[in-house]
């Protein structure tokens, strides 16, 4: 008892100290918003504490009835966890943490871990909102991380606690975004200037990339470029897949006019140094405050090119398009030139999946010991702040992982519940330190099992990528660093007999594809040398060989104990649990803050009243 009550008071005394945190009460303005659902009938609003791992939702639905939210996974509903919630004709609230038995059956968890902060009903709206924390130790309760978040939400349109297939939604959200475009500056002198092509007539093929060079805005001096967001025709949102926008280092021999961006003339396929990228389901993206592009010196690109890939898979003949790049700039300076390093796998044949895999890892190996070299120039640390991950419709996860001196030092950025249509820039929690000399490595998982053919490394949709976009300053010529395996060593390993890359690619297909030797294909590949091309924004190209190093999983922290219910034995983790917060309990955060300096002066008092008070009863 002496312990417990000495813990509540040193965290009340914590408590009553100012903090730099961003904490929740049942009050707060929640930052994030989204529609759940094609009808704009669900409305989401959410905000996190990050110190404390705890989120809060608030859910908007237009039904007098029940309304319900939570987290699934990219397969099945079925496990799902669903917080419900409602008002009953009397005014009475009913509200509960279950989890989804199959389809169309839902169950109270024995651990109850979402606490209601308000539920209301009136004549056009039910309102929920509740806490719950990031990772409780209930494993009916699905974890809220960095990665790509499935929201599962659901609605009745009575109190009867029955669920609708038709009234069940299922969203990709990246709950945890760190940066608010409302917390960032915005310039009253801004600029906008659109990069765009016109009146493209897309080509009834799947697959089309279509490019075009085009100048930067004629600006007498500085200026930053802090902001950008994708520019499309509404009835064309669905073909563009992605939109890049690479820096020319020499503008004196680019091409005029609009074709295939990897086709008959390699002009079209000049410059590869992307500052700017949009891929399907981004929004905008406003840089944080301290970096933007720089254009107008003499070191600055005074042209760009312009790709846009578009996906016509219904081959729709007669479609123009005008789609294209906003950018917002402004001659008030900021203090970092910022950059893009493309890693990953280098995109072509050699790089291939398999067929019917449950799952099959790719690497692509970034050695940066010649950044300097062919940089030019001495380089300084890059700090990286954000970034853009890339693959195509097999992709499950991706994840970029740092070493320095031969030991892993770091992961970079992740995402372990990838999802193509949700493809946006991302600012990191903290920015990352890269040195001269560190590794970069890139995993990429993959799922193929809807597949009966290879599928291999390619421009289409049906092809498959490997790459991730760090956004980093301050800016050098180092454009991209990509690695890929030998194929000819793999496809021994395979008991192909080959004597150059061109045969091995080719006996892939000789390959027959069970579950033992799609795991062969994957060892090797690891265990294959590795070849790292570097590129700059002048098109210098140099190269250089490395092995893959292991990764060494990050273990998954401490569950947090659920105020109400029971915890089970087998969901305290290895690494133990620990008490929710008194601040995140329903009293407290009822409760008004008082001032701190009143609070720390009384709970110092009361503290010493109580220690000398345990003394004397000793």
């Amino acid at each position: 008892m002496t312990c417990a009550l000495l813990s509540r008071l040193l965290l009340l005394l914590a408590l009553a100290a100012p903090s730099q945190g961003h904490h929740l009460g049942p009050k707060s303005r929640l930052r994030y918003s989204r529609f759940l659902d094609p009808a704009n009938v669900m409305f989401l609003r959410w905000d996190f504490d990050l110190e404390a791992e705890v989120i809060m939702f608030e859910l908007q639905v237009q039904t007098a009835g029940w309304v319900g939210l939570g987290v699934t996974n990219r397969y099945t509903n079925v496990g799902g966890d669903l917080v419900v919630g409602g008002v009953l004709p009397d005014g009475n609230v009913y509200f509960s943490d279950q989890h989804l038995v199959d389809e169309d059956t839902l169950t109270a968890d024995g651990s109850q871990d979402a606490e209601l902060q308000g539920l209301t009903e009136d004549a056009v709206y039910t309102t929920m909102r509740f806490s719950r924390p990031f990772r409780s130790c209930d494993h009916h309760d699905q974890d809220i991380t960095s990665d790509t978040v499935r929201v599962l939400a659901a609605y009745g349109q009575d109190d009867t606690l029955k669920l609708d297939r038709e009234h069940i939604f299922v969203k990709s959200i990246f709950l945890l975004q760190i940066i608010h475009p409302d917390d960032l500056d915005v310039p009253e002198d801004t600029i906008i200037h659109d990069l765009e092509i016109t009146d493209f007539l897309i080509p009834e093929d799947d697959t089309t990339y279509a490019c075009t060079f085009l100048p930067l805005p004629i600006v007498s001096e500085k200026h930053h470029i802090y902001k950008f967001e994708p520019k499309l025709a509404h009835h064309n949102e669905t073909m563009v897949h992605h939109i890049l926008v690479y820096a020319c280092g020499n503008a004196s021999a680019l091409p005029t006019g609009i074709s295939d961006c990897y086709g008959a003339d390699p002009a079209f396929s000049l410059c590869s140094q992307v500052v700017l990228g949009w891929a399907l389901g981004g929004t905008s993206y406003q840089f944080p405050d301290d970096v933007g592009i720089s254009i107008g010196t003499s070191m600055d690109p005074q042209w760009i090119r312009l790709e846009i890939h578009y996906s016509n898979f219904y081959n729709l003949p007669g479609i123009y398009d005008s789609s294209g790049i906003r950018m917002y700039y402004t001659p008030r300076l900021r203090r970092h030139d910022m950059g893009v390093l493309q890693l990953g796998i280098f995109t072509f044949p050699i790089h291939f999946i398999p067929p019917g895999a449950q799952s099959f890892i790719s690497y692509g190996l970034c050695k940066t010991e010649k950044f300097e070299e062919m940089n030019g120039a001495p380089l300084p640390d890059i700090q990286v702040y954000g970034y853009l991950l890339h693959t195509h419709l097999t992709g499950r996860a991706l994840q970029a992982v740092q070493y320095r001196n031969g030991s892993q030092l770091r992961t970079i950025c992740k995402d372990d519940s990838y999802d193509f249509n949700l493809q946006e820039t991302r600012d990191l929690p903290a920015r990352v330190e890269i040195k001269p000399g560190d590794e970069l490595l890139v995993e990429c998982h993959y799922q193929t099992l809807d597949r009966d053919f290879l599928t291999f490394a390619g421009p289409s949709t049906v092809n498959e990528m490997c790459l991730i976009f760090l956004f980093y300053y301050p800016r050098n010529n180092i454009s991209s660093c990509m690695g890929y395996p030998d194929i000819v060593s793999v496809a021994r390993e395979l008991e192909e007999e080959v004597s150059d890359s061109m045969e091995a690619m080719m006996a892939m297909n000789n390959v027959e594809w069970t579950p033992e030797n799609i795991k062969k294909a994957e060892k090797a590949c690891k265990e294959a040398e590795q070849t790292v091309i570097i590129k700059t924004i002048d098109e210098v190209v140099g190269n250089t060989t490395g092995w893959i190093p292991d990764i060494v999983p990050i273990p998954r922290g401490p569950c947090l104990e659920s105020t109400g219910g029971k915890v089970e034995p087998h969901d305290k983790n290895p690494v133990g649990f620990r008490a929710i917060p008194l601040a995140l309990s329903g009293a407290s955060m009822a409760a008004p803050r008082i001032l701190p300096l009143v609070t720390l002066l009384f709970a110092q008092g009361t503290l010493l009243w109580l220690l000398a008070s345990l003394q004397s009863r000793d």
